[in-house]
């Protein structure tokens, strides 16, 4: 019988926004939304918080998911990229012989995420022969019109000539927003995954396509939720 679990990784350092998974959105700490949306999902057998700070532990338990293990401070600095810990995760489960077969690494930052994009994934998912799904938005405008800054200061166009062209004659074009990834145990167990490589997507509207890096994405995104779900849930 498959076995899946959730992984919510939330370190306690935070710099742009400190303590940024235990801050107030619209009435609950900012973590307690993806916990919420993962739990009504119901796809995953197991949903750990994957954290080295002990309030963001209590949040989990109060929430119904007591962590069953801190992670090492070696795993939770500025610069540990997630598939170790994603890894180290899976290996510390295995030792207590618990193992899974499909991994959902669950941001904490995207409270607009809905259990309904996660039953969709995950059906895209089992539809994908391994490969993995990942959440991804549409750009806004077309890539072909961006532009970057040059030495000076000035706008320069990412491609000449592309301006003439008409938007609804260009290809779309999508990002991935650091929502969720849906993968194969095997996939994170092998030292050389590091994401990437060839991957389905789930497409998830722009209006609910909100990481919260920033302390301005925090008023953006509440003023969507409000607008969507009211205060509360």
């Amino acid at each position: 019988m498959s076995r899946s679990i959730a992984i919510i990784p939330a370190r306690g350092g935070s710099k742009r926004i400190p303590s940024k998974n235990v801050i107030d959105f619209c009435g609950k700490p900012l973590i307690a939304h993806s916990i919420e949306t993962t739990q009504k999902s119901g796809l995953f057998d197991k949903i750990h918080v994957s954290t080295d700070d002990p309030a963001i532990a209590n949040i989990a338990a109060e929430y119904g998911v007591p962590v069953d293990f801190m992670r090492p401070s070696e795993l939770a600095d500025d610069f540990t990229p997630l598939a170790p810990v994603l890894r180290w995760t899976l290996q510390e489960y295995a030792q207590q012989k618990i193992t899974f077969d499909t991994v959902c690494l669950m941001m904490p930052c995207s409270p607009l995420v809905e259990a309904n994009d996660l039953k969709e994934a995950h059906q895209s998912f089992l539809r994908s022969e391994g490969l993995p799904v990942i959440s991804v938005t549409e750009y806004p405008v077309p890539v072909e019109w961006a532009y970057s800054l040059d030495s000076e200061g000035a706008l320069a166009p990412r491609e000449q000539g592309m301006f003439a062209s008409r938007s609804q004659d260009l290809k779309a074009h999508y990002y991935d927003i650091g929502a969720f990834y849906f993968y194969n145990t095997e996939q994170v167990l092998d030292e050389a995954f590091v994401g990437g490589g060839r991957m389905f997507p789930y497409i998830l509207p722009r209006h609910r396509a909100i990481d919260i890096d920033e302390p301005q994405d925090i008023a953006f995104a509440e003023l969507i939720y409000r607008g969507l779900y009211g205060s509360n849930d």
